[in-house]
């Protein structure tokens, strides 16, 4: 009786300190979106990696890791990637980057917060639509959600993860992602400076 009491208290805490993390980490993007221009924060993290040279290429991986984790939008950092790195080094970063971050997120979804990514899920009915459609067509559902801009990216990544989905048609269904990647890369490598991005020069 103790050690199934002891158990269910231990499953009782890790649940606790699941949704803890996840309070902490939805506050902390609030406020970082209410008093800071995410905008203009992310450009200057582009600015500070475009000047570490060889370093550069893990430094942007790793903050648009960051940003796909954090439900931040990477349009900023895309067009970044092309400014800094061209078109065709750029489109590798950012593929790689936006794959690895959110095969990340799909692991969190399933394994880590799937309880608080079902309750958004029922908040939102076309993502209803999809777990439904996934289930017969999982590595089509992928792709073309990956192709379509109507889905939100980086809650997508999460809400792939409670899905009926294989981990393996998750990652190639993400090559849907490269067509996007490539348009907004090559949109940087127009636009050659960092801080022309989202302004009225940036093409």
């Amino acid at each position: 009786m103790n050690i199934f009491t002891n158990t269910h208290a231990h499953r009782k805490l890790k649940k606790n300190c699941k949704f803890f993390l996840l309070f902490i980490v939805v506050i902390s993007l609030i406020i970082t979106a209410k008093y800071f221009n995410l905008p203009e924060l992310l450009k200057n993290k582009l600015v500070w990696i475009e000047s570490l040279d060889v370093w550069s290429p893990i430094a942007f991986i790793i903050i648009y890791n960051l940003a796909t984790l954090l439900l931040i939008p990477g349009l900023v950092l895309t067009i970044g990637g092309g400014v800094i790195f061209g078109v065709i080094w750029g489109a590798i970063y950012v593929f790689f980057a936006s794959t690895l971050g959110a095969t990340i997120a799909f692991i969190i979804g399933r394994y880590i917060s799937r309880d608080w990514v079902c309750q958004q899920l029922h908040q939102h009915p076309k993502f209803q639509v999809i777990d439904r459609a996934v289930i017969k067509a999982g590595f089509k559902i992928v792709f073309l959600t990956r192709l379509c801009p109507l889905f939100p990216f980086n809650l997508l990544n999460y809400a792939f993860g409670v899905m009926q989905v294989s981990l393996k048609d998750y990652i190639l269904g993400s090559l849907g992602m490269i067509p996007g990647t490539v348009m907004y890369v090559y949109i940087g490598s127009i636009v050659g400076d960092i801080t022309l991005i989202g302004t009225s020069q940036q093409p």
